[in-house]
């Protein structure tokens, strides 16, 4: 446990259990036991404490008896613990005291608690009332390590020492062979140096602790020689393994040179060999998008393959840095040499993939612009062939700048393919300065030939549609005008319509004088002047319809009912205007007979001798009269009246009234003629 007796002795225990106790078995221990002090501590001498409250006298008995034959010479006193009940008397009759000489030891019976008088309570364990603190599981684990350490330790030294010193006498050849498994050391250095120094640190911090903190004397400690034993050990195997460490160091040096050396050649058999061949068979660029693509990727298949290898190339320049950074000045030409081939080999490997790719791109982007401009060029072909019915002018304008945009949508694609093309040929004229020496002009006219041919056929395919784009243009062009004139002539009718229907409701009054029926006779022809212009303007309209429709070789869908009806609404105006004007002209003729005879003096009676003039007058007066009361009948046998019945009757109140003057003045006349002779 560490403690200590009096004489600065260690003690042993031997504690004993109610199970049967195997003599032999605790030969051997105490024998291991006794092993592990050194002399200055054995010639001290032992003191053995038998712990026998748990065991019975004849087992004791033996014990005791046994310590004769194992250790007689070092054990100085047996304290043999009793239980609390002491073993019967008959028992017991053999006395040790007697037997010292004997045995050469004192043994004395003693009670737990009465152990203080032979041993300090500091250095008992609890299990006899003292104070010190031991954990014999903790002891044994720690001394299995050390033993575990001592052993590989001891072991890892021998072999250590002997590659070591079998590296030194080796001759030249030996050296630059390849390292074998049988030189590698039985269990890890490493390992075992770790668990030397958690060992070592273990036993130096349970010292430190039993001399500040107040725990008891380990008996790990340096009487019995376990921390000096471990620090010699780990001496001994730093410098080995140091030693050991260079040799492998040395040997993985060239053993890795060798390697390295095989496989660049490896590298660079396979990339100038089969990896060349491969680069060699492929040169077409495809003559569709789909046969682009099956040559791309039959291209990442051999990009697949030697990704593989340059993976290799990478780690091998790893490799080949590494040792030029740390290796002898005997091995950095040839390493040298070794990077630069490799790096030369791949980086022009390389560039050679590089350059196949970029072309096959280009060829797959060429392949696929000409394939979107053969679908433009056959959807503006297809608009083309089909014949334009649209219903009004603003879908011709929609369809006319629809295919203006298609058009423009077909330059800009012919303009891009001929940037494609351009650069894929560029590209295939630099495809000889990569070749090894072999003759492309064959592959490269085939190459070259499709671009160009490929090119040709869209811009004649262009061409020709641009062709029937100004065909279908002009054309439109016409239609639009065509539904413009028909939309205008129709307008024109409505405009006619408008004017009739105004001189209807309108032109109604006839004037109060000769002055202001002059007037409204004046205003009226100018309508009518207006209104020819626009039943003009319509037939001209008219005509226009009927030669674009001759030119478009088409019937107008309007132009038949416009013309019928242009005629029909001037037919109704030239009637409608033509009884304006009767009624207007009879009205001046009825205002310049009636002024007339209103403004004459009556001092000139002879001026009315003939009274035929007022019975003129009253017949025109009557006549337009009855005039304003008949309809305006049209060819179609439909009937308009001018204004309504109150804007009739308010016009021929003015008449009426008139009337009533020249009737008035015409009695006025007859009167003296009547009152002469009776005078």
């Amino acid at each position: 446990t560490g403690g200590k007796d009096r004489r600065s002795g260690l003690i042993l225990t031997i504690p004993l259990c109610l199970e049967q106790t195997s003599m032999d078995e605790l030969s051997v221990t105490l024998d291991y036991l006794l092993s592990i002090p050194s002399e200055k501590c054995k010639a001290r001498g032992f003191t053995v404490i038998v712990d026998g409250r748990k065991s019975q006298w004849n087992v004791v008995k033996t014990v005791v008896l046994m310590l004769q034959n194992v250790v007689p010479a070092e054990v100085s006193l047996v304290c043999v613990v009793k239980p609390d009940e002491f073993w019967d008397k008959k028992v017991t009759h053999f006395c040790f005291w007697k037997e010292k000489d004997r045995l050469g030891f004192e043994v004395i019976l003693v009670s737990a608690n009465k152990l203080t008088r032979y041993i300090e309570p500091c250095q008992l364990t609890e299990d006899f009332g003292g104070t010190l603190t031991y954990d014999h599981m903790d002891w044994l684990n720690k001394r299995l390590v050390f033993e575990k350490f001592m052993k590989e330790s001891t072991s890892l030294l021998d072999e250590l020492a002997l590659i070591n010193n079998g590296s030194d006498k080796g001759n030249q050849q030996e050296k630059e062979r390849s390292i074998d498994l049988n030189f590698l050391p039985s269990v890890d250095p490493e390992t075992v140096l770790q668990t030397g120094h958690e060992l070592l640190s273990e036993l130096q911090q349970r010292r430190f602790n039993g001399s500040d903190g107040g725990v008891s004397w380990s008996p790990m400690d340096d009487e019995l020689l376990a921390q000096p034993q471990v620090m010699k050990l780990l001496d001994s195997l730093r410098e080995q393994y140091t030693r050991y460490q260079e040799v492998c160091r040395q040997r993985s040096k060239r053993t890795q040179l060798e390697e390295i050396q095989q496989k660049v050649m490896q590298v660079v058999n396979w990339l100038e060999g089969p990896g060349s061949e491969q680069l060699r068979t492929q040169w077409g660029i495809g003559d569709s998008i789909r046969a682009s693509q099956a040559l791309q990727q039959k291209h990442e298949e051999i990009e697949s393959q030697h990704s593989e290898w340059f993976a290799v190339y990478v780690e091998l320049n790893q490799q080949i840095a590494a040792l030029l950074n740390a290796g002898d000045e005997e091995d950095l030409v040839e390493l040298k040499a070794l990077q630069q081939q490799l790096s030369d080999v791949c980086y022009r490997q390389a560039s050679q993939l590089e350059f196949r790719q970029n072309l096959l791109q280009a060829a797959l982007e060429f392949h696929s612009v000409a394939q979107d401009l053969s679908q433009q060029l056959d959807g503006l072909l297809g608009m083309l062939c089909v014949d334009v019915a649209p219903a009004d002018g603003a879908s011709i304008q929609q369809t006319l700048k629809l295919l203006e945009e298609k058009l423009k949508s077909v330059d800009l694609g012919l303009q891009g393919l001929r940037e494609k093309g351009q650069s894929l040929l560029d590209q295939i004229s630099n495809q000889a300065s990569w070749a090894y020496g072999k003759d492309v002009t064959i592959e490269n006219k085939e190459n070259v030939d499709h671009i160009q041919g490929v090119m040709e056929d869209m811009q004649l395919r262009k061409q020709r549609c641009e062709d029937m784009v100004d065909v279908r243009r002009l054309k439109m062009l016409q239609m639009v005008q065509l539904f413009k004139c028909e939309e205008d002539a129709a307008q024109a009718v409505e405009w006619l319509s408008e004017l009739l229907d105004a001189l209807l409701k309108t032109h109604i009054r006839l004037g109060d004088d000769v002055q202001e029926t002059k007037v409204l006779l004046e205003k009226h022809r100018k309508f009518v002047d207006v209104a020819q212009s626009t039943y003009d303007y319509g037939r001209q309209l008219l005509q226009a319809t009927v030669v674009l429709c001759q030119s478009l070789r088409c019937t107008s869908r309007s132009s038949g009912d416009t013309l019928p009806r242009l005629n029909r609404v001037w037919k109704q105006f030239t009637i409608t205007s033509e009884e304006r004007v009767h009624r207007l002209e009879t009205a001046v003729a009825f205002h310049s007979s009636a002024e007339k005879i209103l403004q004459e003096c009556p001092e000139q009676p002879e001026a009315f001798n003939e009274m035929e003039q007022f019975d003129e007058i009253e017949a025109v007066g009557k006549s337009l009269l009855d005039r304003l009361t008949v309809p305006v009948v049209y060819p179609d046998g439909s009937e308009q009246y001018f204004g309504s019945p109150s804007d009739m009757a308010s016009a021929a109140e003015h008449i009426r009234e008139k009337m009533k003057l020249v009737s008035l003045k015409k009695q006025q006349l007859r009167q003296p003629e009547d009152t002469t002779p009776e005078s």
